[in-house]
């Protein structure tokens, strides 16, 4: 089978289309044919030696949909629409940046009667995980509460935005540029900030009392200005380091955070875990509410198998805005 191979840390050009072997599925994995695949800034750190060394040939990519090769336990039926995401992909296993993908059977989901395309469908998985774990799991959020998103341009933001904004929450997002307001409304942002890097002030004359919740992508460099925004007893979580390293230096545990604000780190590393089994995951809810048009795509491009160099300089030069997805 074909698929992406890195050898050495390096810009896009260390990403190599070889022939390698396919891996048969253990007892307690399954084989699938990977028809797309989104992309993530974990393949670029990844690709960077950013998320450890790279000391023997790392095949990227943390999610995929496609069709069920072989099941050994019979759980998934041959040709079953499935999702995978996390479980060790580019890390303890090959990645997803292949025509054949062996994984963990507790990191699939079915996605079956999703009549959505395969290009649609592998927006999906790992920024819909990831917001189910931070807004669900993570923030408890509920319909009629108030959520801000800070970051919200980001792939995973978006479908923050998109998420909330169909669970009945109103929904606050930010963005350092000004011409990207349009784009968020679009998304379902009843309210845009632009991000000067101190927003608290402008988040409390939107919500005086201060908003429920508070989802941080851009991370450690925002945190202290975000829980500013938050009403007592309501939370942050952060999942994203878009700012730079997940360092806040010198936290003052009672003049930095406001009082009785619960703040996490919600990792993408829990999906699939008992703490997260992925059967509970909205994934075929989300896809039945974009495929009813309820709920807008998080796709803004899609690339051929032999573009992925292409499609990861553009990343690096933040000119996604939206999910980047591969269809094989």
């Amino acid at each position: 089978m074909q698929a992406y191979v890195i050898e050495r840390a390096g810009g896009p050009e260390v990403l190599e289309l070889r022939d390698i072997d396919s891996q048969e599925p253990g007892k307690d994995e399954l084989q699938i044919r990977v028809r797309a695949f989104g992309l993530n800034r974990a393949e670029i750190y990844r690709r960077l030696g950013r998320m450890g060394p790279i000391s023997s040939p790392v095949v990227p990519g943390i999610e995929a949909v496609g069709e069920v090769i072989h099941d050994p336990a019979g759980v998934f039926r041959t040709g079953e629409c499935v999702a995978t995401a996390m479980g060790g992909l580019q890390f303890s296993r090959n990645g997803s940046y292949a025509e054949q993908v062996t994984v963990l059977r507790q990191n699939v989901v079915s996605l079956d009667q999703a009549s959505l395309s395969w290009e649609e469908l592998a927006a999906l998985p790992e920024a819909y995980l990831t917001v189910w774990g931070a807004l669900d799991r993570s923030l408890a959020i509920e319909a009629g509460q108030t959520l801000l998103v800070r970051g919200a341009t980001s792939s995973v933001g978006l479908a923050a935005v998109t998420y909330a904004k169909a669970r009945g929450l109103r929904v606050i997002a930010t963005t350092r540029s000004s011409a990207n307001k349009f784009r968020l409304q679009d998304m379902g942002a009843d309210e845009v900030v632009i991000d000067s890097g101190e927003i608290a002030s402008t988040v409390r004359e939107i919500v005086p009392s201060g908003v429920d919740a508070v989802l941080e992508v851009v991370g450690a460099s925002t945190l202290r200005d975000s829980v500013k925004t938050v009403r007592p007893f309501g939370g942050v979580s952060v999942i994203g380091l878009l700012g730079g390293p997940p360092v806040v230096e010198q936290l003052h545990l009672m003049q930095d955070l406001p009082h009785a604000v619960r703040l996490n780190f919600f990792p993408s590393g829990l999906l699939g875990t008992s703490a997260m089994p992925l059967q509970d995951s909205p994934l075929k809810w989300v896809a039945q509410q974009i495929a009813a048009g309820r709920m807008p795509s998080l796709r803004t491009a899609t690339f051929r198998f032999d573009d992925v160099r292409h499609a990861h300089s553009l990343i690096e030069s933040d000119r996604a805005l939206g999910k980047f997805v591969v269809r094989l």
